[in-house]
């Protein structure tokens, strides 16, 4: 039996990895009373230990934990390495450009075990009152408001809390988010990751050893994380029917994979898969794409995975989910000080989140067209998708706001544009099969470079009279960086990306 509700705070919080922690730190940040509920202890393992800059110089800023990831010992990533499309030899992609300010273009590999446990015993110090080994598993409504949670504590008992706002953060397992709308599923994107960690594997050569590795084989895609000196993350992402390749077990298709892969069976070769501890397991992961129906319901929002993911390919999970957070909290933090109303606050929330979910969908999406392999069911596949792709409305219209046609319309040929750029071709647009008109391809691939996809700047707010909307009627950052404020009656829609 569930107790009644008898603890009340403005926000409850259910997860505390980056996006729940980040969230709740910043709404704790203006003093208001926050709960979150962590169904493991941390720390704990968890997928996704490649950060965009963008998460290193601007949230962790913003959180106050930026000297502290600096100086973590997590091994620096200064961009990635691909074996992928036409060319058969390995390229990069850097994050420091000429016009990056010195200092800014690198990001980090990080164990996310440790990575998360820095943001939430930073909530903590933020006076945010985390408890861990409690599960959420419902939510409380009074009509059409969500007004608390029931949650299962430590010991077992049934307990509930209530709250004027509750936030989704459990990931993509959630077991809340229905409670705002249904989860729909890419077609393009429904793989199979299968991956585990290798110690003492091979490092690319200087200046590039810490970068991340992708590379590109008959039966999909390979990851390659460096995050030390001797530990690695190597995972497979494969098609979702390859599940032949699955009949003796995970780990059976794992090694099958290794061996289909040159570059990666050779990284490995003087290395020792790890088989105990938190990085013993060989896990499955798939169907990744999907977004949420709506992400946020009156008293409730979704935020990071339990909203959305798009693909592991350009490491935008961690960002995302701090970036949705950020947007989350400035949502909340307006409407517990009553400065303007929640339905404009949230409306604003989800127009921001899903245009940044857009920019990577259609920026992962086009990536995948550069590999021309037709005699590989997988990248044939990738062909057939995409043109399925097209006629899945209700995925489509979630993600862009537009007709399928103009969607994809706007991102042919990117992934061309993408790998000419960071060959340093001085003209990477000339001949490319696509309308220039609709898309600065440049300006996009200089923004996933310098991980300025909607928050650059925002560790070195400007004051909001410089801020524009994005939208038309939208809202503006606030001077704080934590609050939404009306813009100017003169203000005209930005057309950045910042």
């Amino acid at each position: 039996m569930t107790e009644p509700a008898t603890e009340k705070f403005d926000l409850i919080v259910a997860g505390g990895g980056p996006g729940g922690a980040a969230l709740a730190t910043f709404v704790a940040m203006q003093g208001h009373r926050v709960l979150l509920l962590e169904k493991e202890s941390f720390p704990r393992y968890q997928i996704g230990e490649s950060l965009l800059p963008s998460t290193v110089h601007s949230m962790c800023r913003l959180l106050d934990v930026y000297e502290e990831i600096k100086n973590a010992g997590f091994w620096l990533k200064p961009g990635a390495t691909f074996r992928w499309g036409k060319n058969p030899s390995l390229w990069n992609f850097r994050f420091k450009l000429p016009q990056t300010p010195e200092g800014l273009g690198y990001s980090f590999q990080v164990e996310r075990s440790r990575f998360d446990s820095i943001l939430l015993e930073n909530a903590m110090r933020k006076g945010v009152d985390v408890r861990m080994r409690h599960t959420c598993t419902s939510v409380i409504k009074e009509g059409e408001r969500t007004v608390g949670v029931s949650f299962r504590d430590e010991n077992g008992q049934e307990r509930s809390a209530c709250a004027r706002f509750i936030a989704d953060a459990s990931g993509n397992t959630t077991r809340i988010s229905r409670a705002v709308g249904d989860r729909v599923y890419s077609d393009f994107f429904r793989n199979i990751a299968v991956f585990g960690y290798y110690e003492n594997a091979k490092r690319l050569p200087p200046p590039d050893q810490g970068n991340s590795l992708h590379v590109a084989f008959k039966d999909g895609w390979f990851w390659y994380i460096p995050l030390s000196s001797t530990l690695t993350s190597v995972g497979a992402v494969v098609a979702r029917g390859a599940v032949d390749a699955f009949s003796d077990g995970p780990e059976a298709a794992y090694n099958t994979f290794i061996e289909a892969c040159p570059i990666i069976k050779d990284y490995v070769s003087t290395g020792r898969r790890i088989c105990e501890g938190s990085y013993g397991e060989i896990r499955v992961r798939k169907d990744y794409s999907y977004a949420n129906t709506r992400f946020w319901t009156p008293g409730m929002v979704l935020i990071g995975d339990a909203a959305c993911f798009v693909d592991p390919i350009f490491s935008s999970g961690v960002h995302l989910a701090t970036y949705s957070a950020l947007l989350a909290a400035r949502s909340v933090n307006s409407c517990l000080e009553a400065r303007l109303p929640e339905a404009r606050c949230f409306e604003e929330f989800e127009r921001r989140y899903r245009r940044e979910f857009n920019h990577f969908y259609q920026f992962n999406i086009a990536f995948y067209d550069m590999n021309k392999d037709q005699d590989s069911y997988y990248w044939h596949a990738r062909t057939v998708l995409n043109t399925k792709e097209r006629a899945n409305d209700a995925f489509v219209t979630l993600v862009s706001g537009s007709a399928a046609e103009q969607f994809f319309d706007q991102r042919i040929g990117i992934g061309d544009v993408l790998q000419k750029h960071s060959e340093g071709a001085k003209d990477p647009i000339k001949g490319a099969n696509f309308d220039t008109s609709k898309l600065d391809l440049i300006k996009v691939a200089d923004g996933l470079a310098e991980g300025r996809f909607s928050v650059d700047r925002l560790a070195r707010l400007r004051p909001a009279a410089e801020e524009k909307p994005l939208f038309e009627g939208g809202l503006i950052c606030s001077a704080s960086g934590l609050h939404w404020d009306a813009a100017a009656a003169m203000a005209q829609p930005r057309t950045d990306r910042v």
